[in-house]
């Protein structure tokens, strides 16, 4: 490739520059023009929908679990994660400084692809943006923006900064690399993402071989670090999978001994009139009660306590359980001394 076909390489791939750099600047559109979805007080909050990542992002969980536990830290993330988005989205519809912002579109969609690449329940949604993301922004870094484009516009208007070096690798003009250098970039770089996509679809929904899964099918809720403590009961409930855009709904928790007796019960009606007290919220997705039912968010984590005096006088095995709206139960047992 010479200076003369490079325009045309980066006009073939016009119609991904615009389609990937409307994915993003549309995350910024709809957030702030369309709607306020930066507001924690609100439903439709951007850093809930981010808390949904959680359960089970690949690789950078850890950062995902500090900014849900940190809200104020995670508005912050938020209005810059979204900001970014929507510079990196028009810059790169544009053909501004193209190759910088494909470096912006292949860092997004390799975040989406890591955190919320194993949610979609259907089509695998979220993995797809992301695998195809991650693909488009190398592309459009090695076409660059071709003719249709600021960079090319800037270029034939002989603009002084055109003629820097920094702009041969920030925007548009032909890269200061011997043929053989570029091709192996472009196969080496082509392996990578065929790898990573391999790999995450496997990881995410067993898509390459084995048996198929999904995780955003059906809500599970994990139950752990159970305790009686003289006349109180604790215990920590993490709904880590299902559907993102509905919660599990509790509708029934027991108590039960080794004989099939529930020692204690909490019913519909009593779960869905639970004191906020009694729960506590470790997340910004939050554990609450509903009209109908004790609701989890998916992502949601928080400890739920009861008292009842009866609990100072229990010894033995026991069985907590917890029964969601569809039928489906969780156990998790305890022994008290």
């Amino acid at each position: 490739m010479n200076n003369q076909t490079q325009p045309y390489a980066g006009m073939f791939t016009t119609a991904l520059r615009w389609v990937a750099g409307w994915t993003y600047f549309s995350a910024f559109w709809r957030r702030i023009i369309l709607e306020n979805k930066l507001n924690p007080e609100e439903a439709g909050y951007i850093g809930e929908k981010f808390n949904h990542f959680l359960p089970n992002a690949l690789g950078i969980k850890p950062i995902i679990e500090h900014l849900v536990s940190n809200p104020d830290r995670l508005w912050w993330a938020m209005i810059s994660f979204t900001i970014i988005e929507g510079i990196v989205g028009l810059f790169f519809m544009l053909g501004l400084f193209t190759r910088l912002m494909s470096i912006g579109v292949f860092s997004l969609a390799l975040g989406i692809l890591l955190g919320s690449g194993w949610l979609g329940t259907t089509c695998l949604d979220e993995w797809q943006i992301g695998v195809l993301g991650v693909a488009a922004g190398f592309t459009i870094f090695l076409s660059g923006g071709g003719k249709y484009s600021l960079d090319y516009y800037f270029m034939i208007k002989n603009k002084s900064f055109t003629l820097k070096k920094w702009f041969h690798f920030a925007a548009s003009e032909m890269l200061p690399l011997k043929e053989k250098v570029m091709n192996r970039i472009v196969l080496v770089g082509a392996i990578f993402i065929l790898a990573l996509t391999l790999f995450t679809n496997q990881y995410f929904h067993g898509g390459v071989y084995g048996k198929l899964h999904n995780l955003s099918v059906r809500p599970h809720v994990s139950i752990s670090n159970i305790q009686i403590q003289d006349q109180t009961l604790l215990f920590t409930v993490f709904r880590d999978e299902g559907a993102d855009v509905y919660g599990s709904f509790l509708i029934g928790i027991k108590l039960i001994d080794e004989k099939g007796n529930a020692v204690f019960e909490r019913t519909q009606s009593q779960l869905s009139k639970l004191g906020l007290t009694q729960i506590k919220n470790a997340y910004v997705a939050k554990v609450k009660p509903g009209k109908h039912s004790l609701i989890l968010p998916l992502g949601a984590k928080a400890i739920l306590n009861f008292q009842q005096d009866e609990f100072k006088h229990l010894k033995g095995k026991y069985t907590l359980e917890l029964l969601d709206i569809s039928g489906t139960k969780w156990e998790e047992s305890i022994f008290v001394n």
